[in-house]
């Protein structure tokens, strides 16, 4: 039996609050449990101490026993002090995909035939003052 450290939804509509429970990792999100190890409330400020309570000696006793975390519940136990968590990098995310870069190219050659247009426009009345210019002298 593989066990996960997870969160559990409970509260309102558009009102979450969040058990931090120890459960099979196959039971359903808000199943059955082993034990509640915490509690998570969203809705309070980041600073506040009431918005992740956690009960350090169980944490640590599951992860021993071989319980993984989810990502959310690790970053808590790395911020208690718990487990290390390894920071992620994906660069990829934030690139843009593949229509977002082709608009991105038309654009870049719109304004690119913008200006030479203007540089055209700019030249040829300096070429007909220096053609009249050279006719009257």
């Amino acid at each position: 039996m593989s066990i996960s450290i997870r969160l559990s939804r409970g509260g309102a509509k558009k009102r979450p609050y969040y058990r931090i429970v120890v459960a099979n990792s196959r039971s359903p999100r808000d199943g059955k449990y082993l034990e509640q190890i915490g509690t998570y409330n969203p809705l309070l400020a980041k600073d506040s101490p009431e918005r992740v309570k956690l009960n350090e000696d169980r944490a640590r006793y599951w992860l021993g026993v071989g319980a993984q975390p989810t990502d959310r519940v690790a970053r808590f136990l790395d911020a208690a002090g718990i487990r290390e968590r390894a920071p992620r990098n994906n660069p990829k995310k934030g690139e843009p995909g593949e229509k977002a870069k082709e608009r991105a190219e038309e654009r870049a050659a719109k304004l690119a035939e913008a200006e030479e247009a203007a540089r055209a426009a700019a030249e040829a009345p300096a070429e007909e003052a220096a053609a009249e210019a050279g006719t009257e002298a």
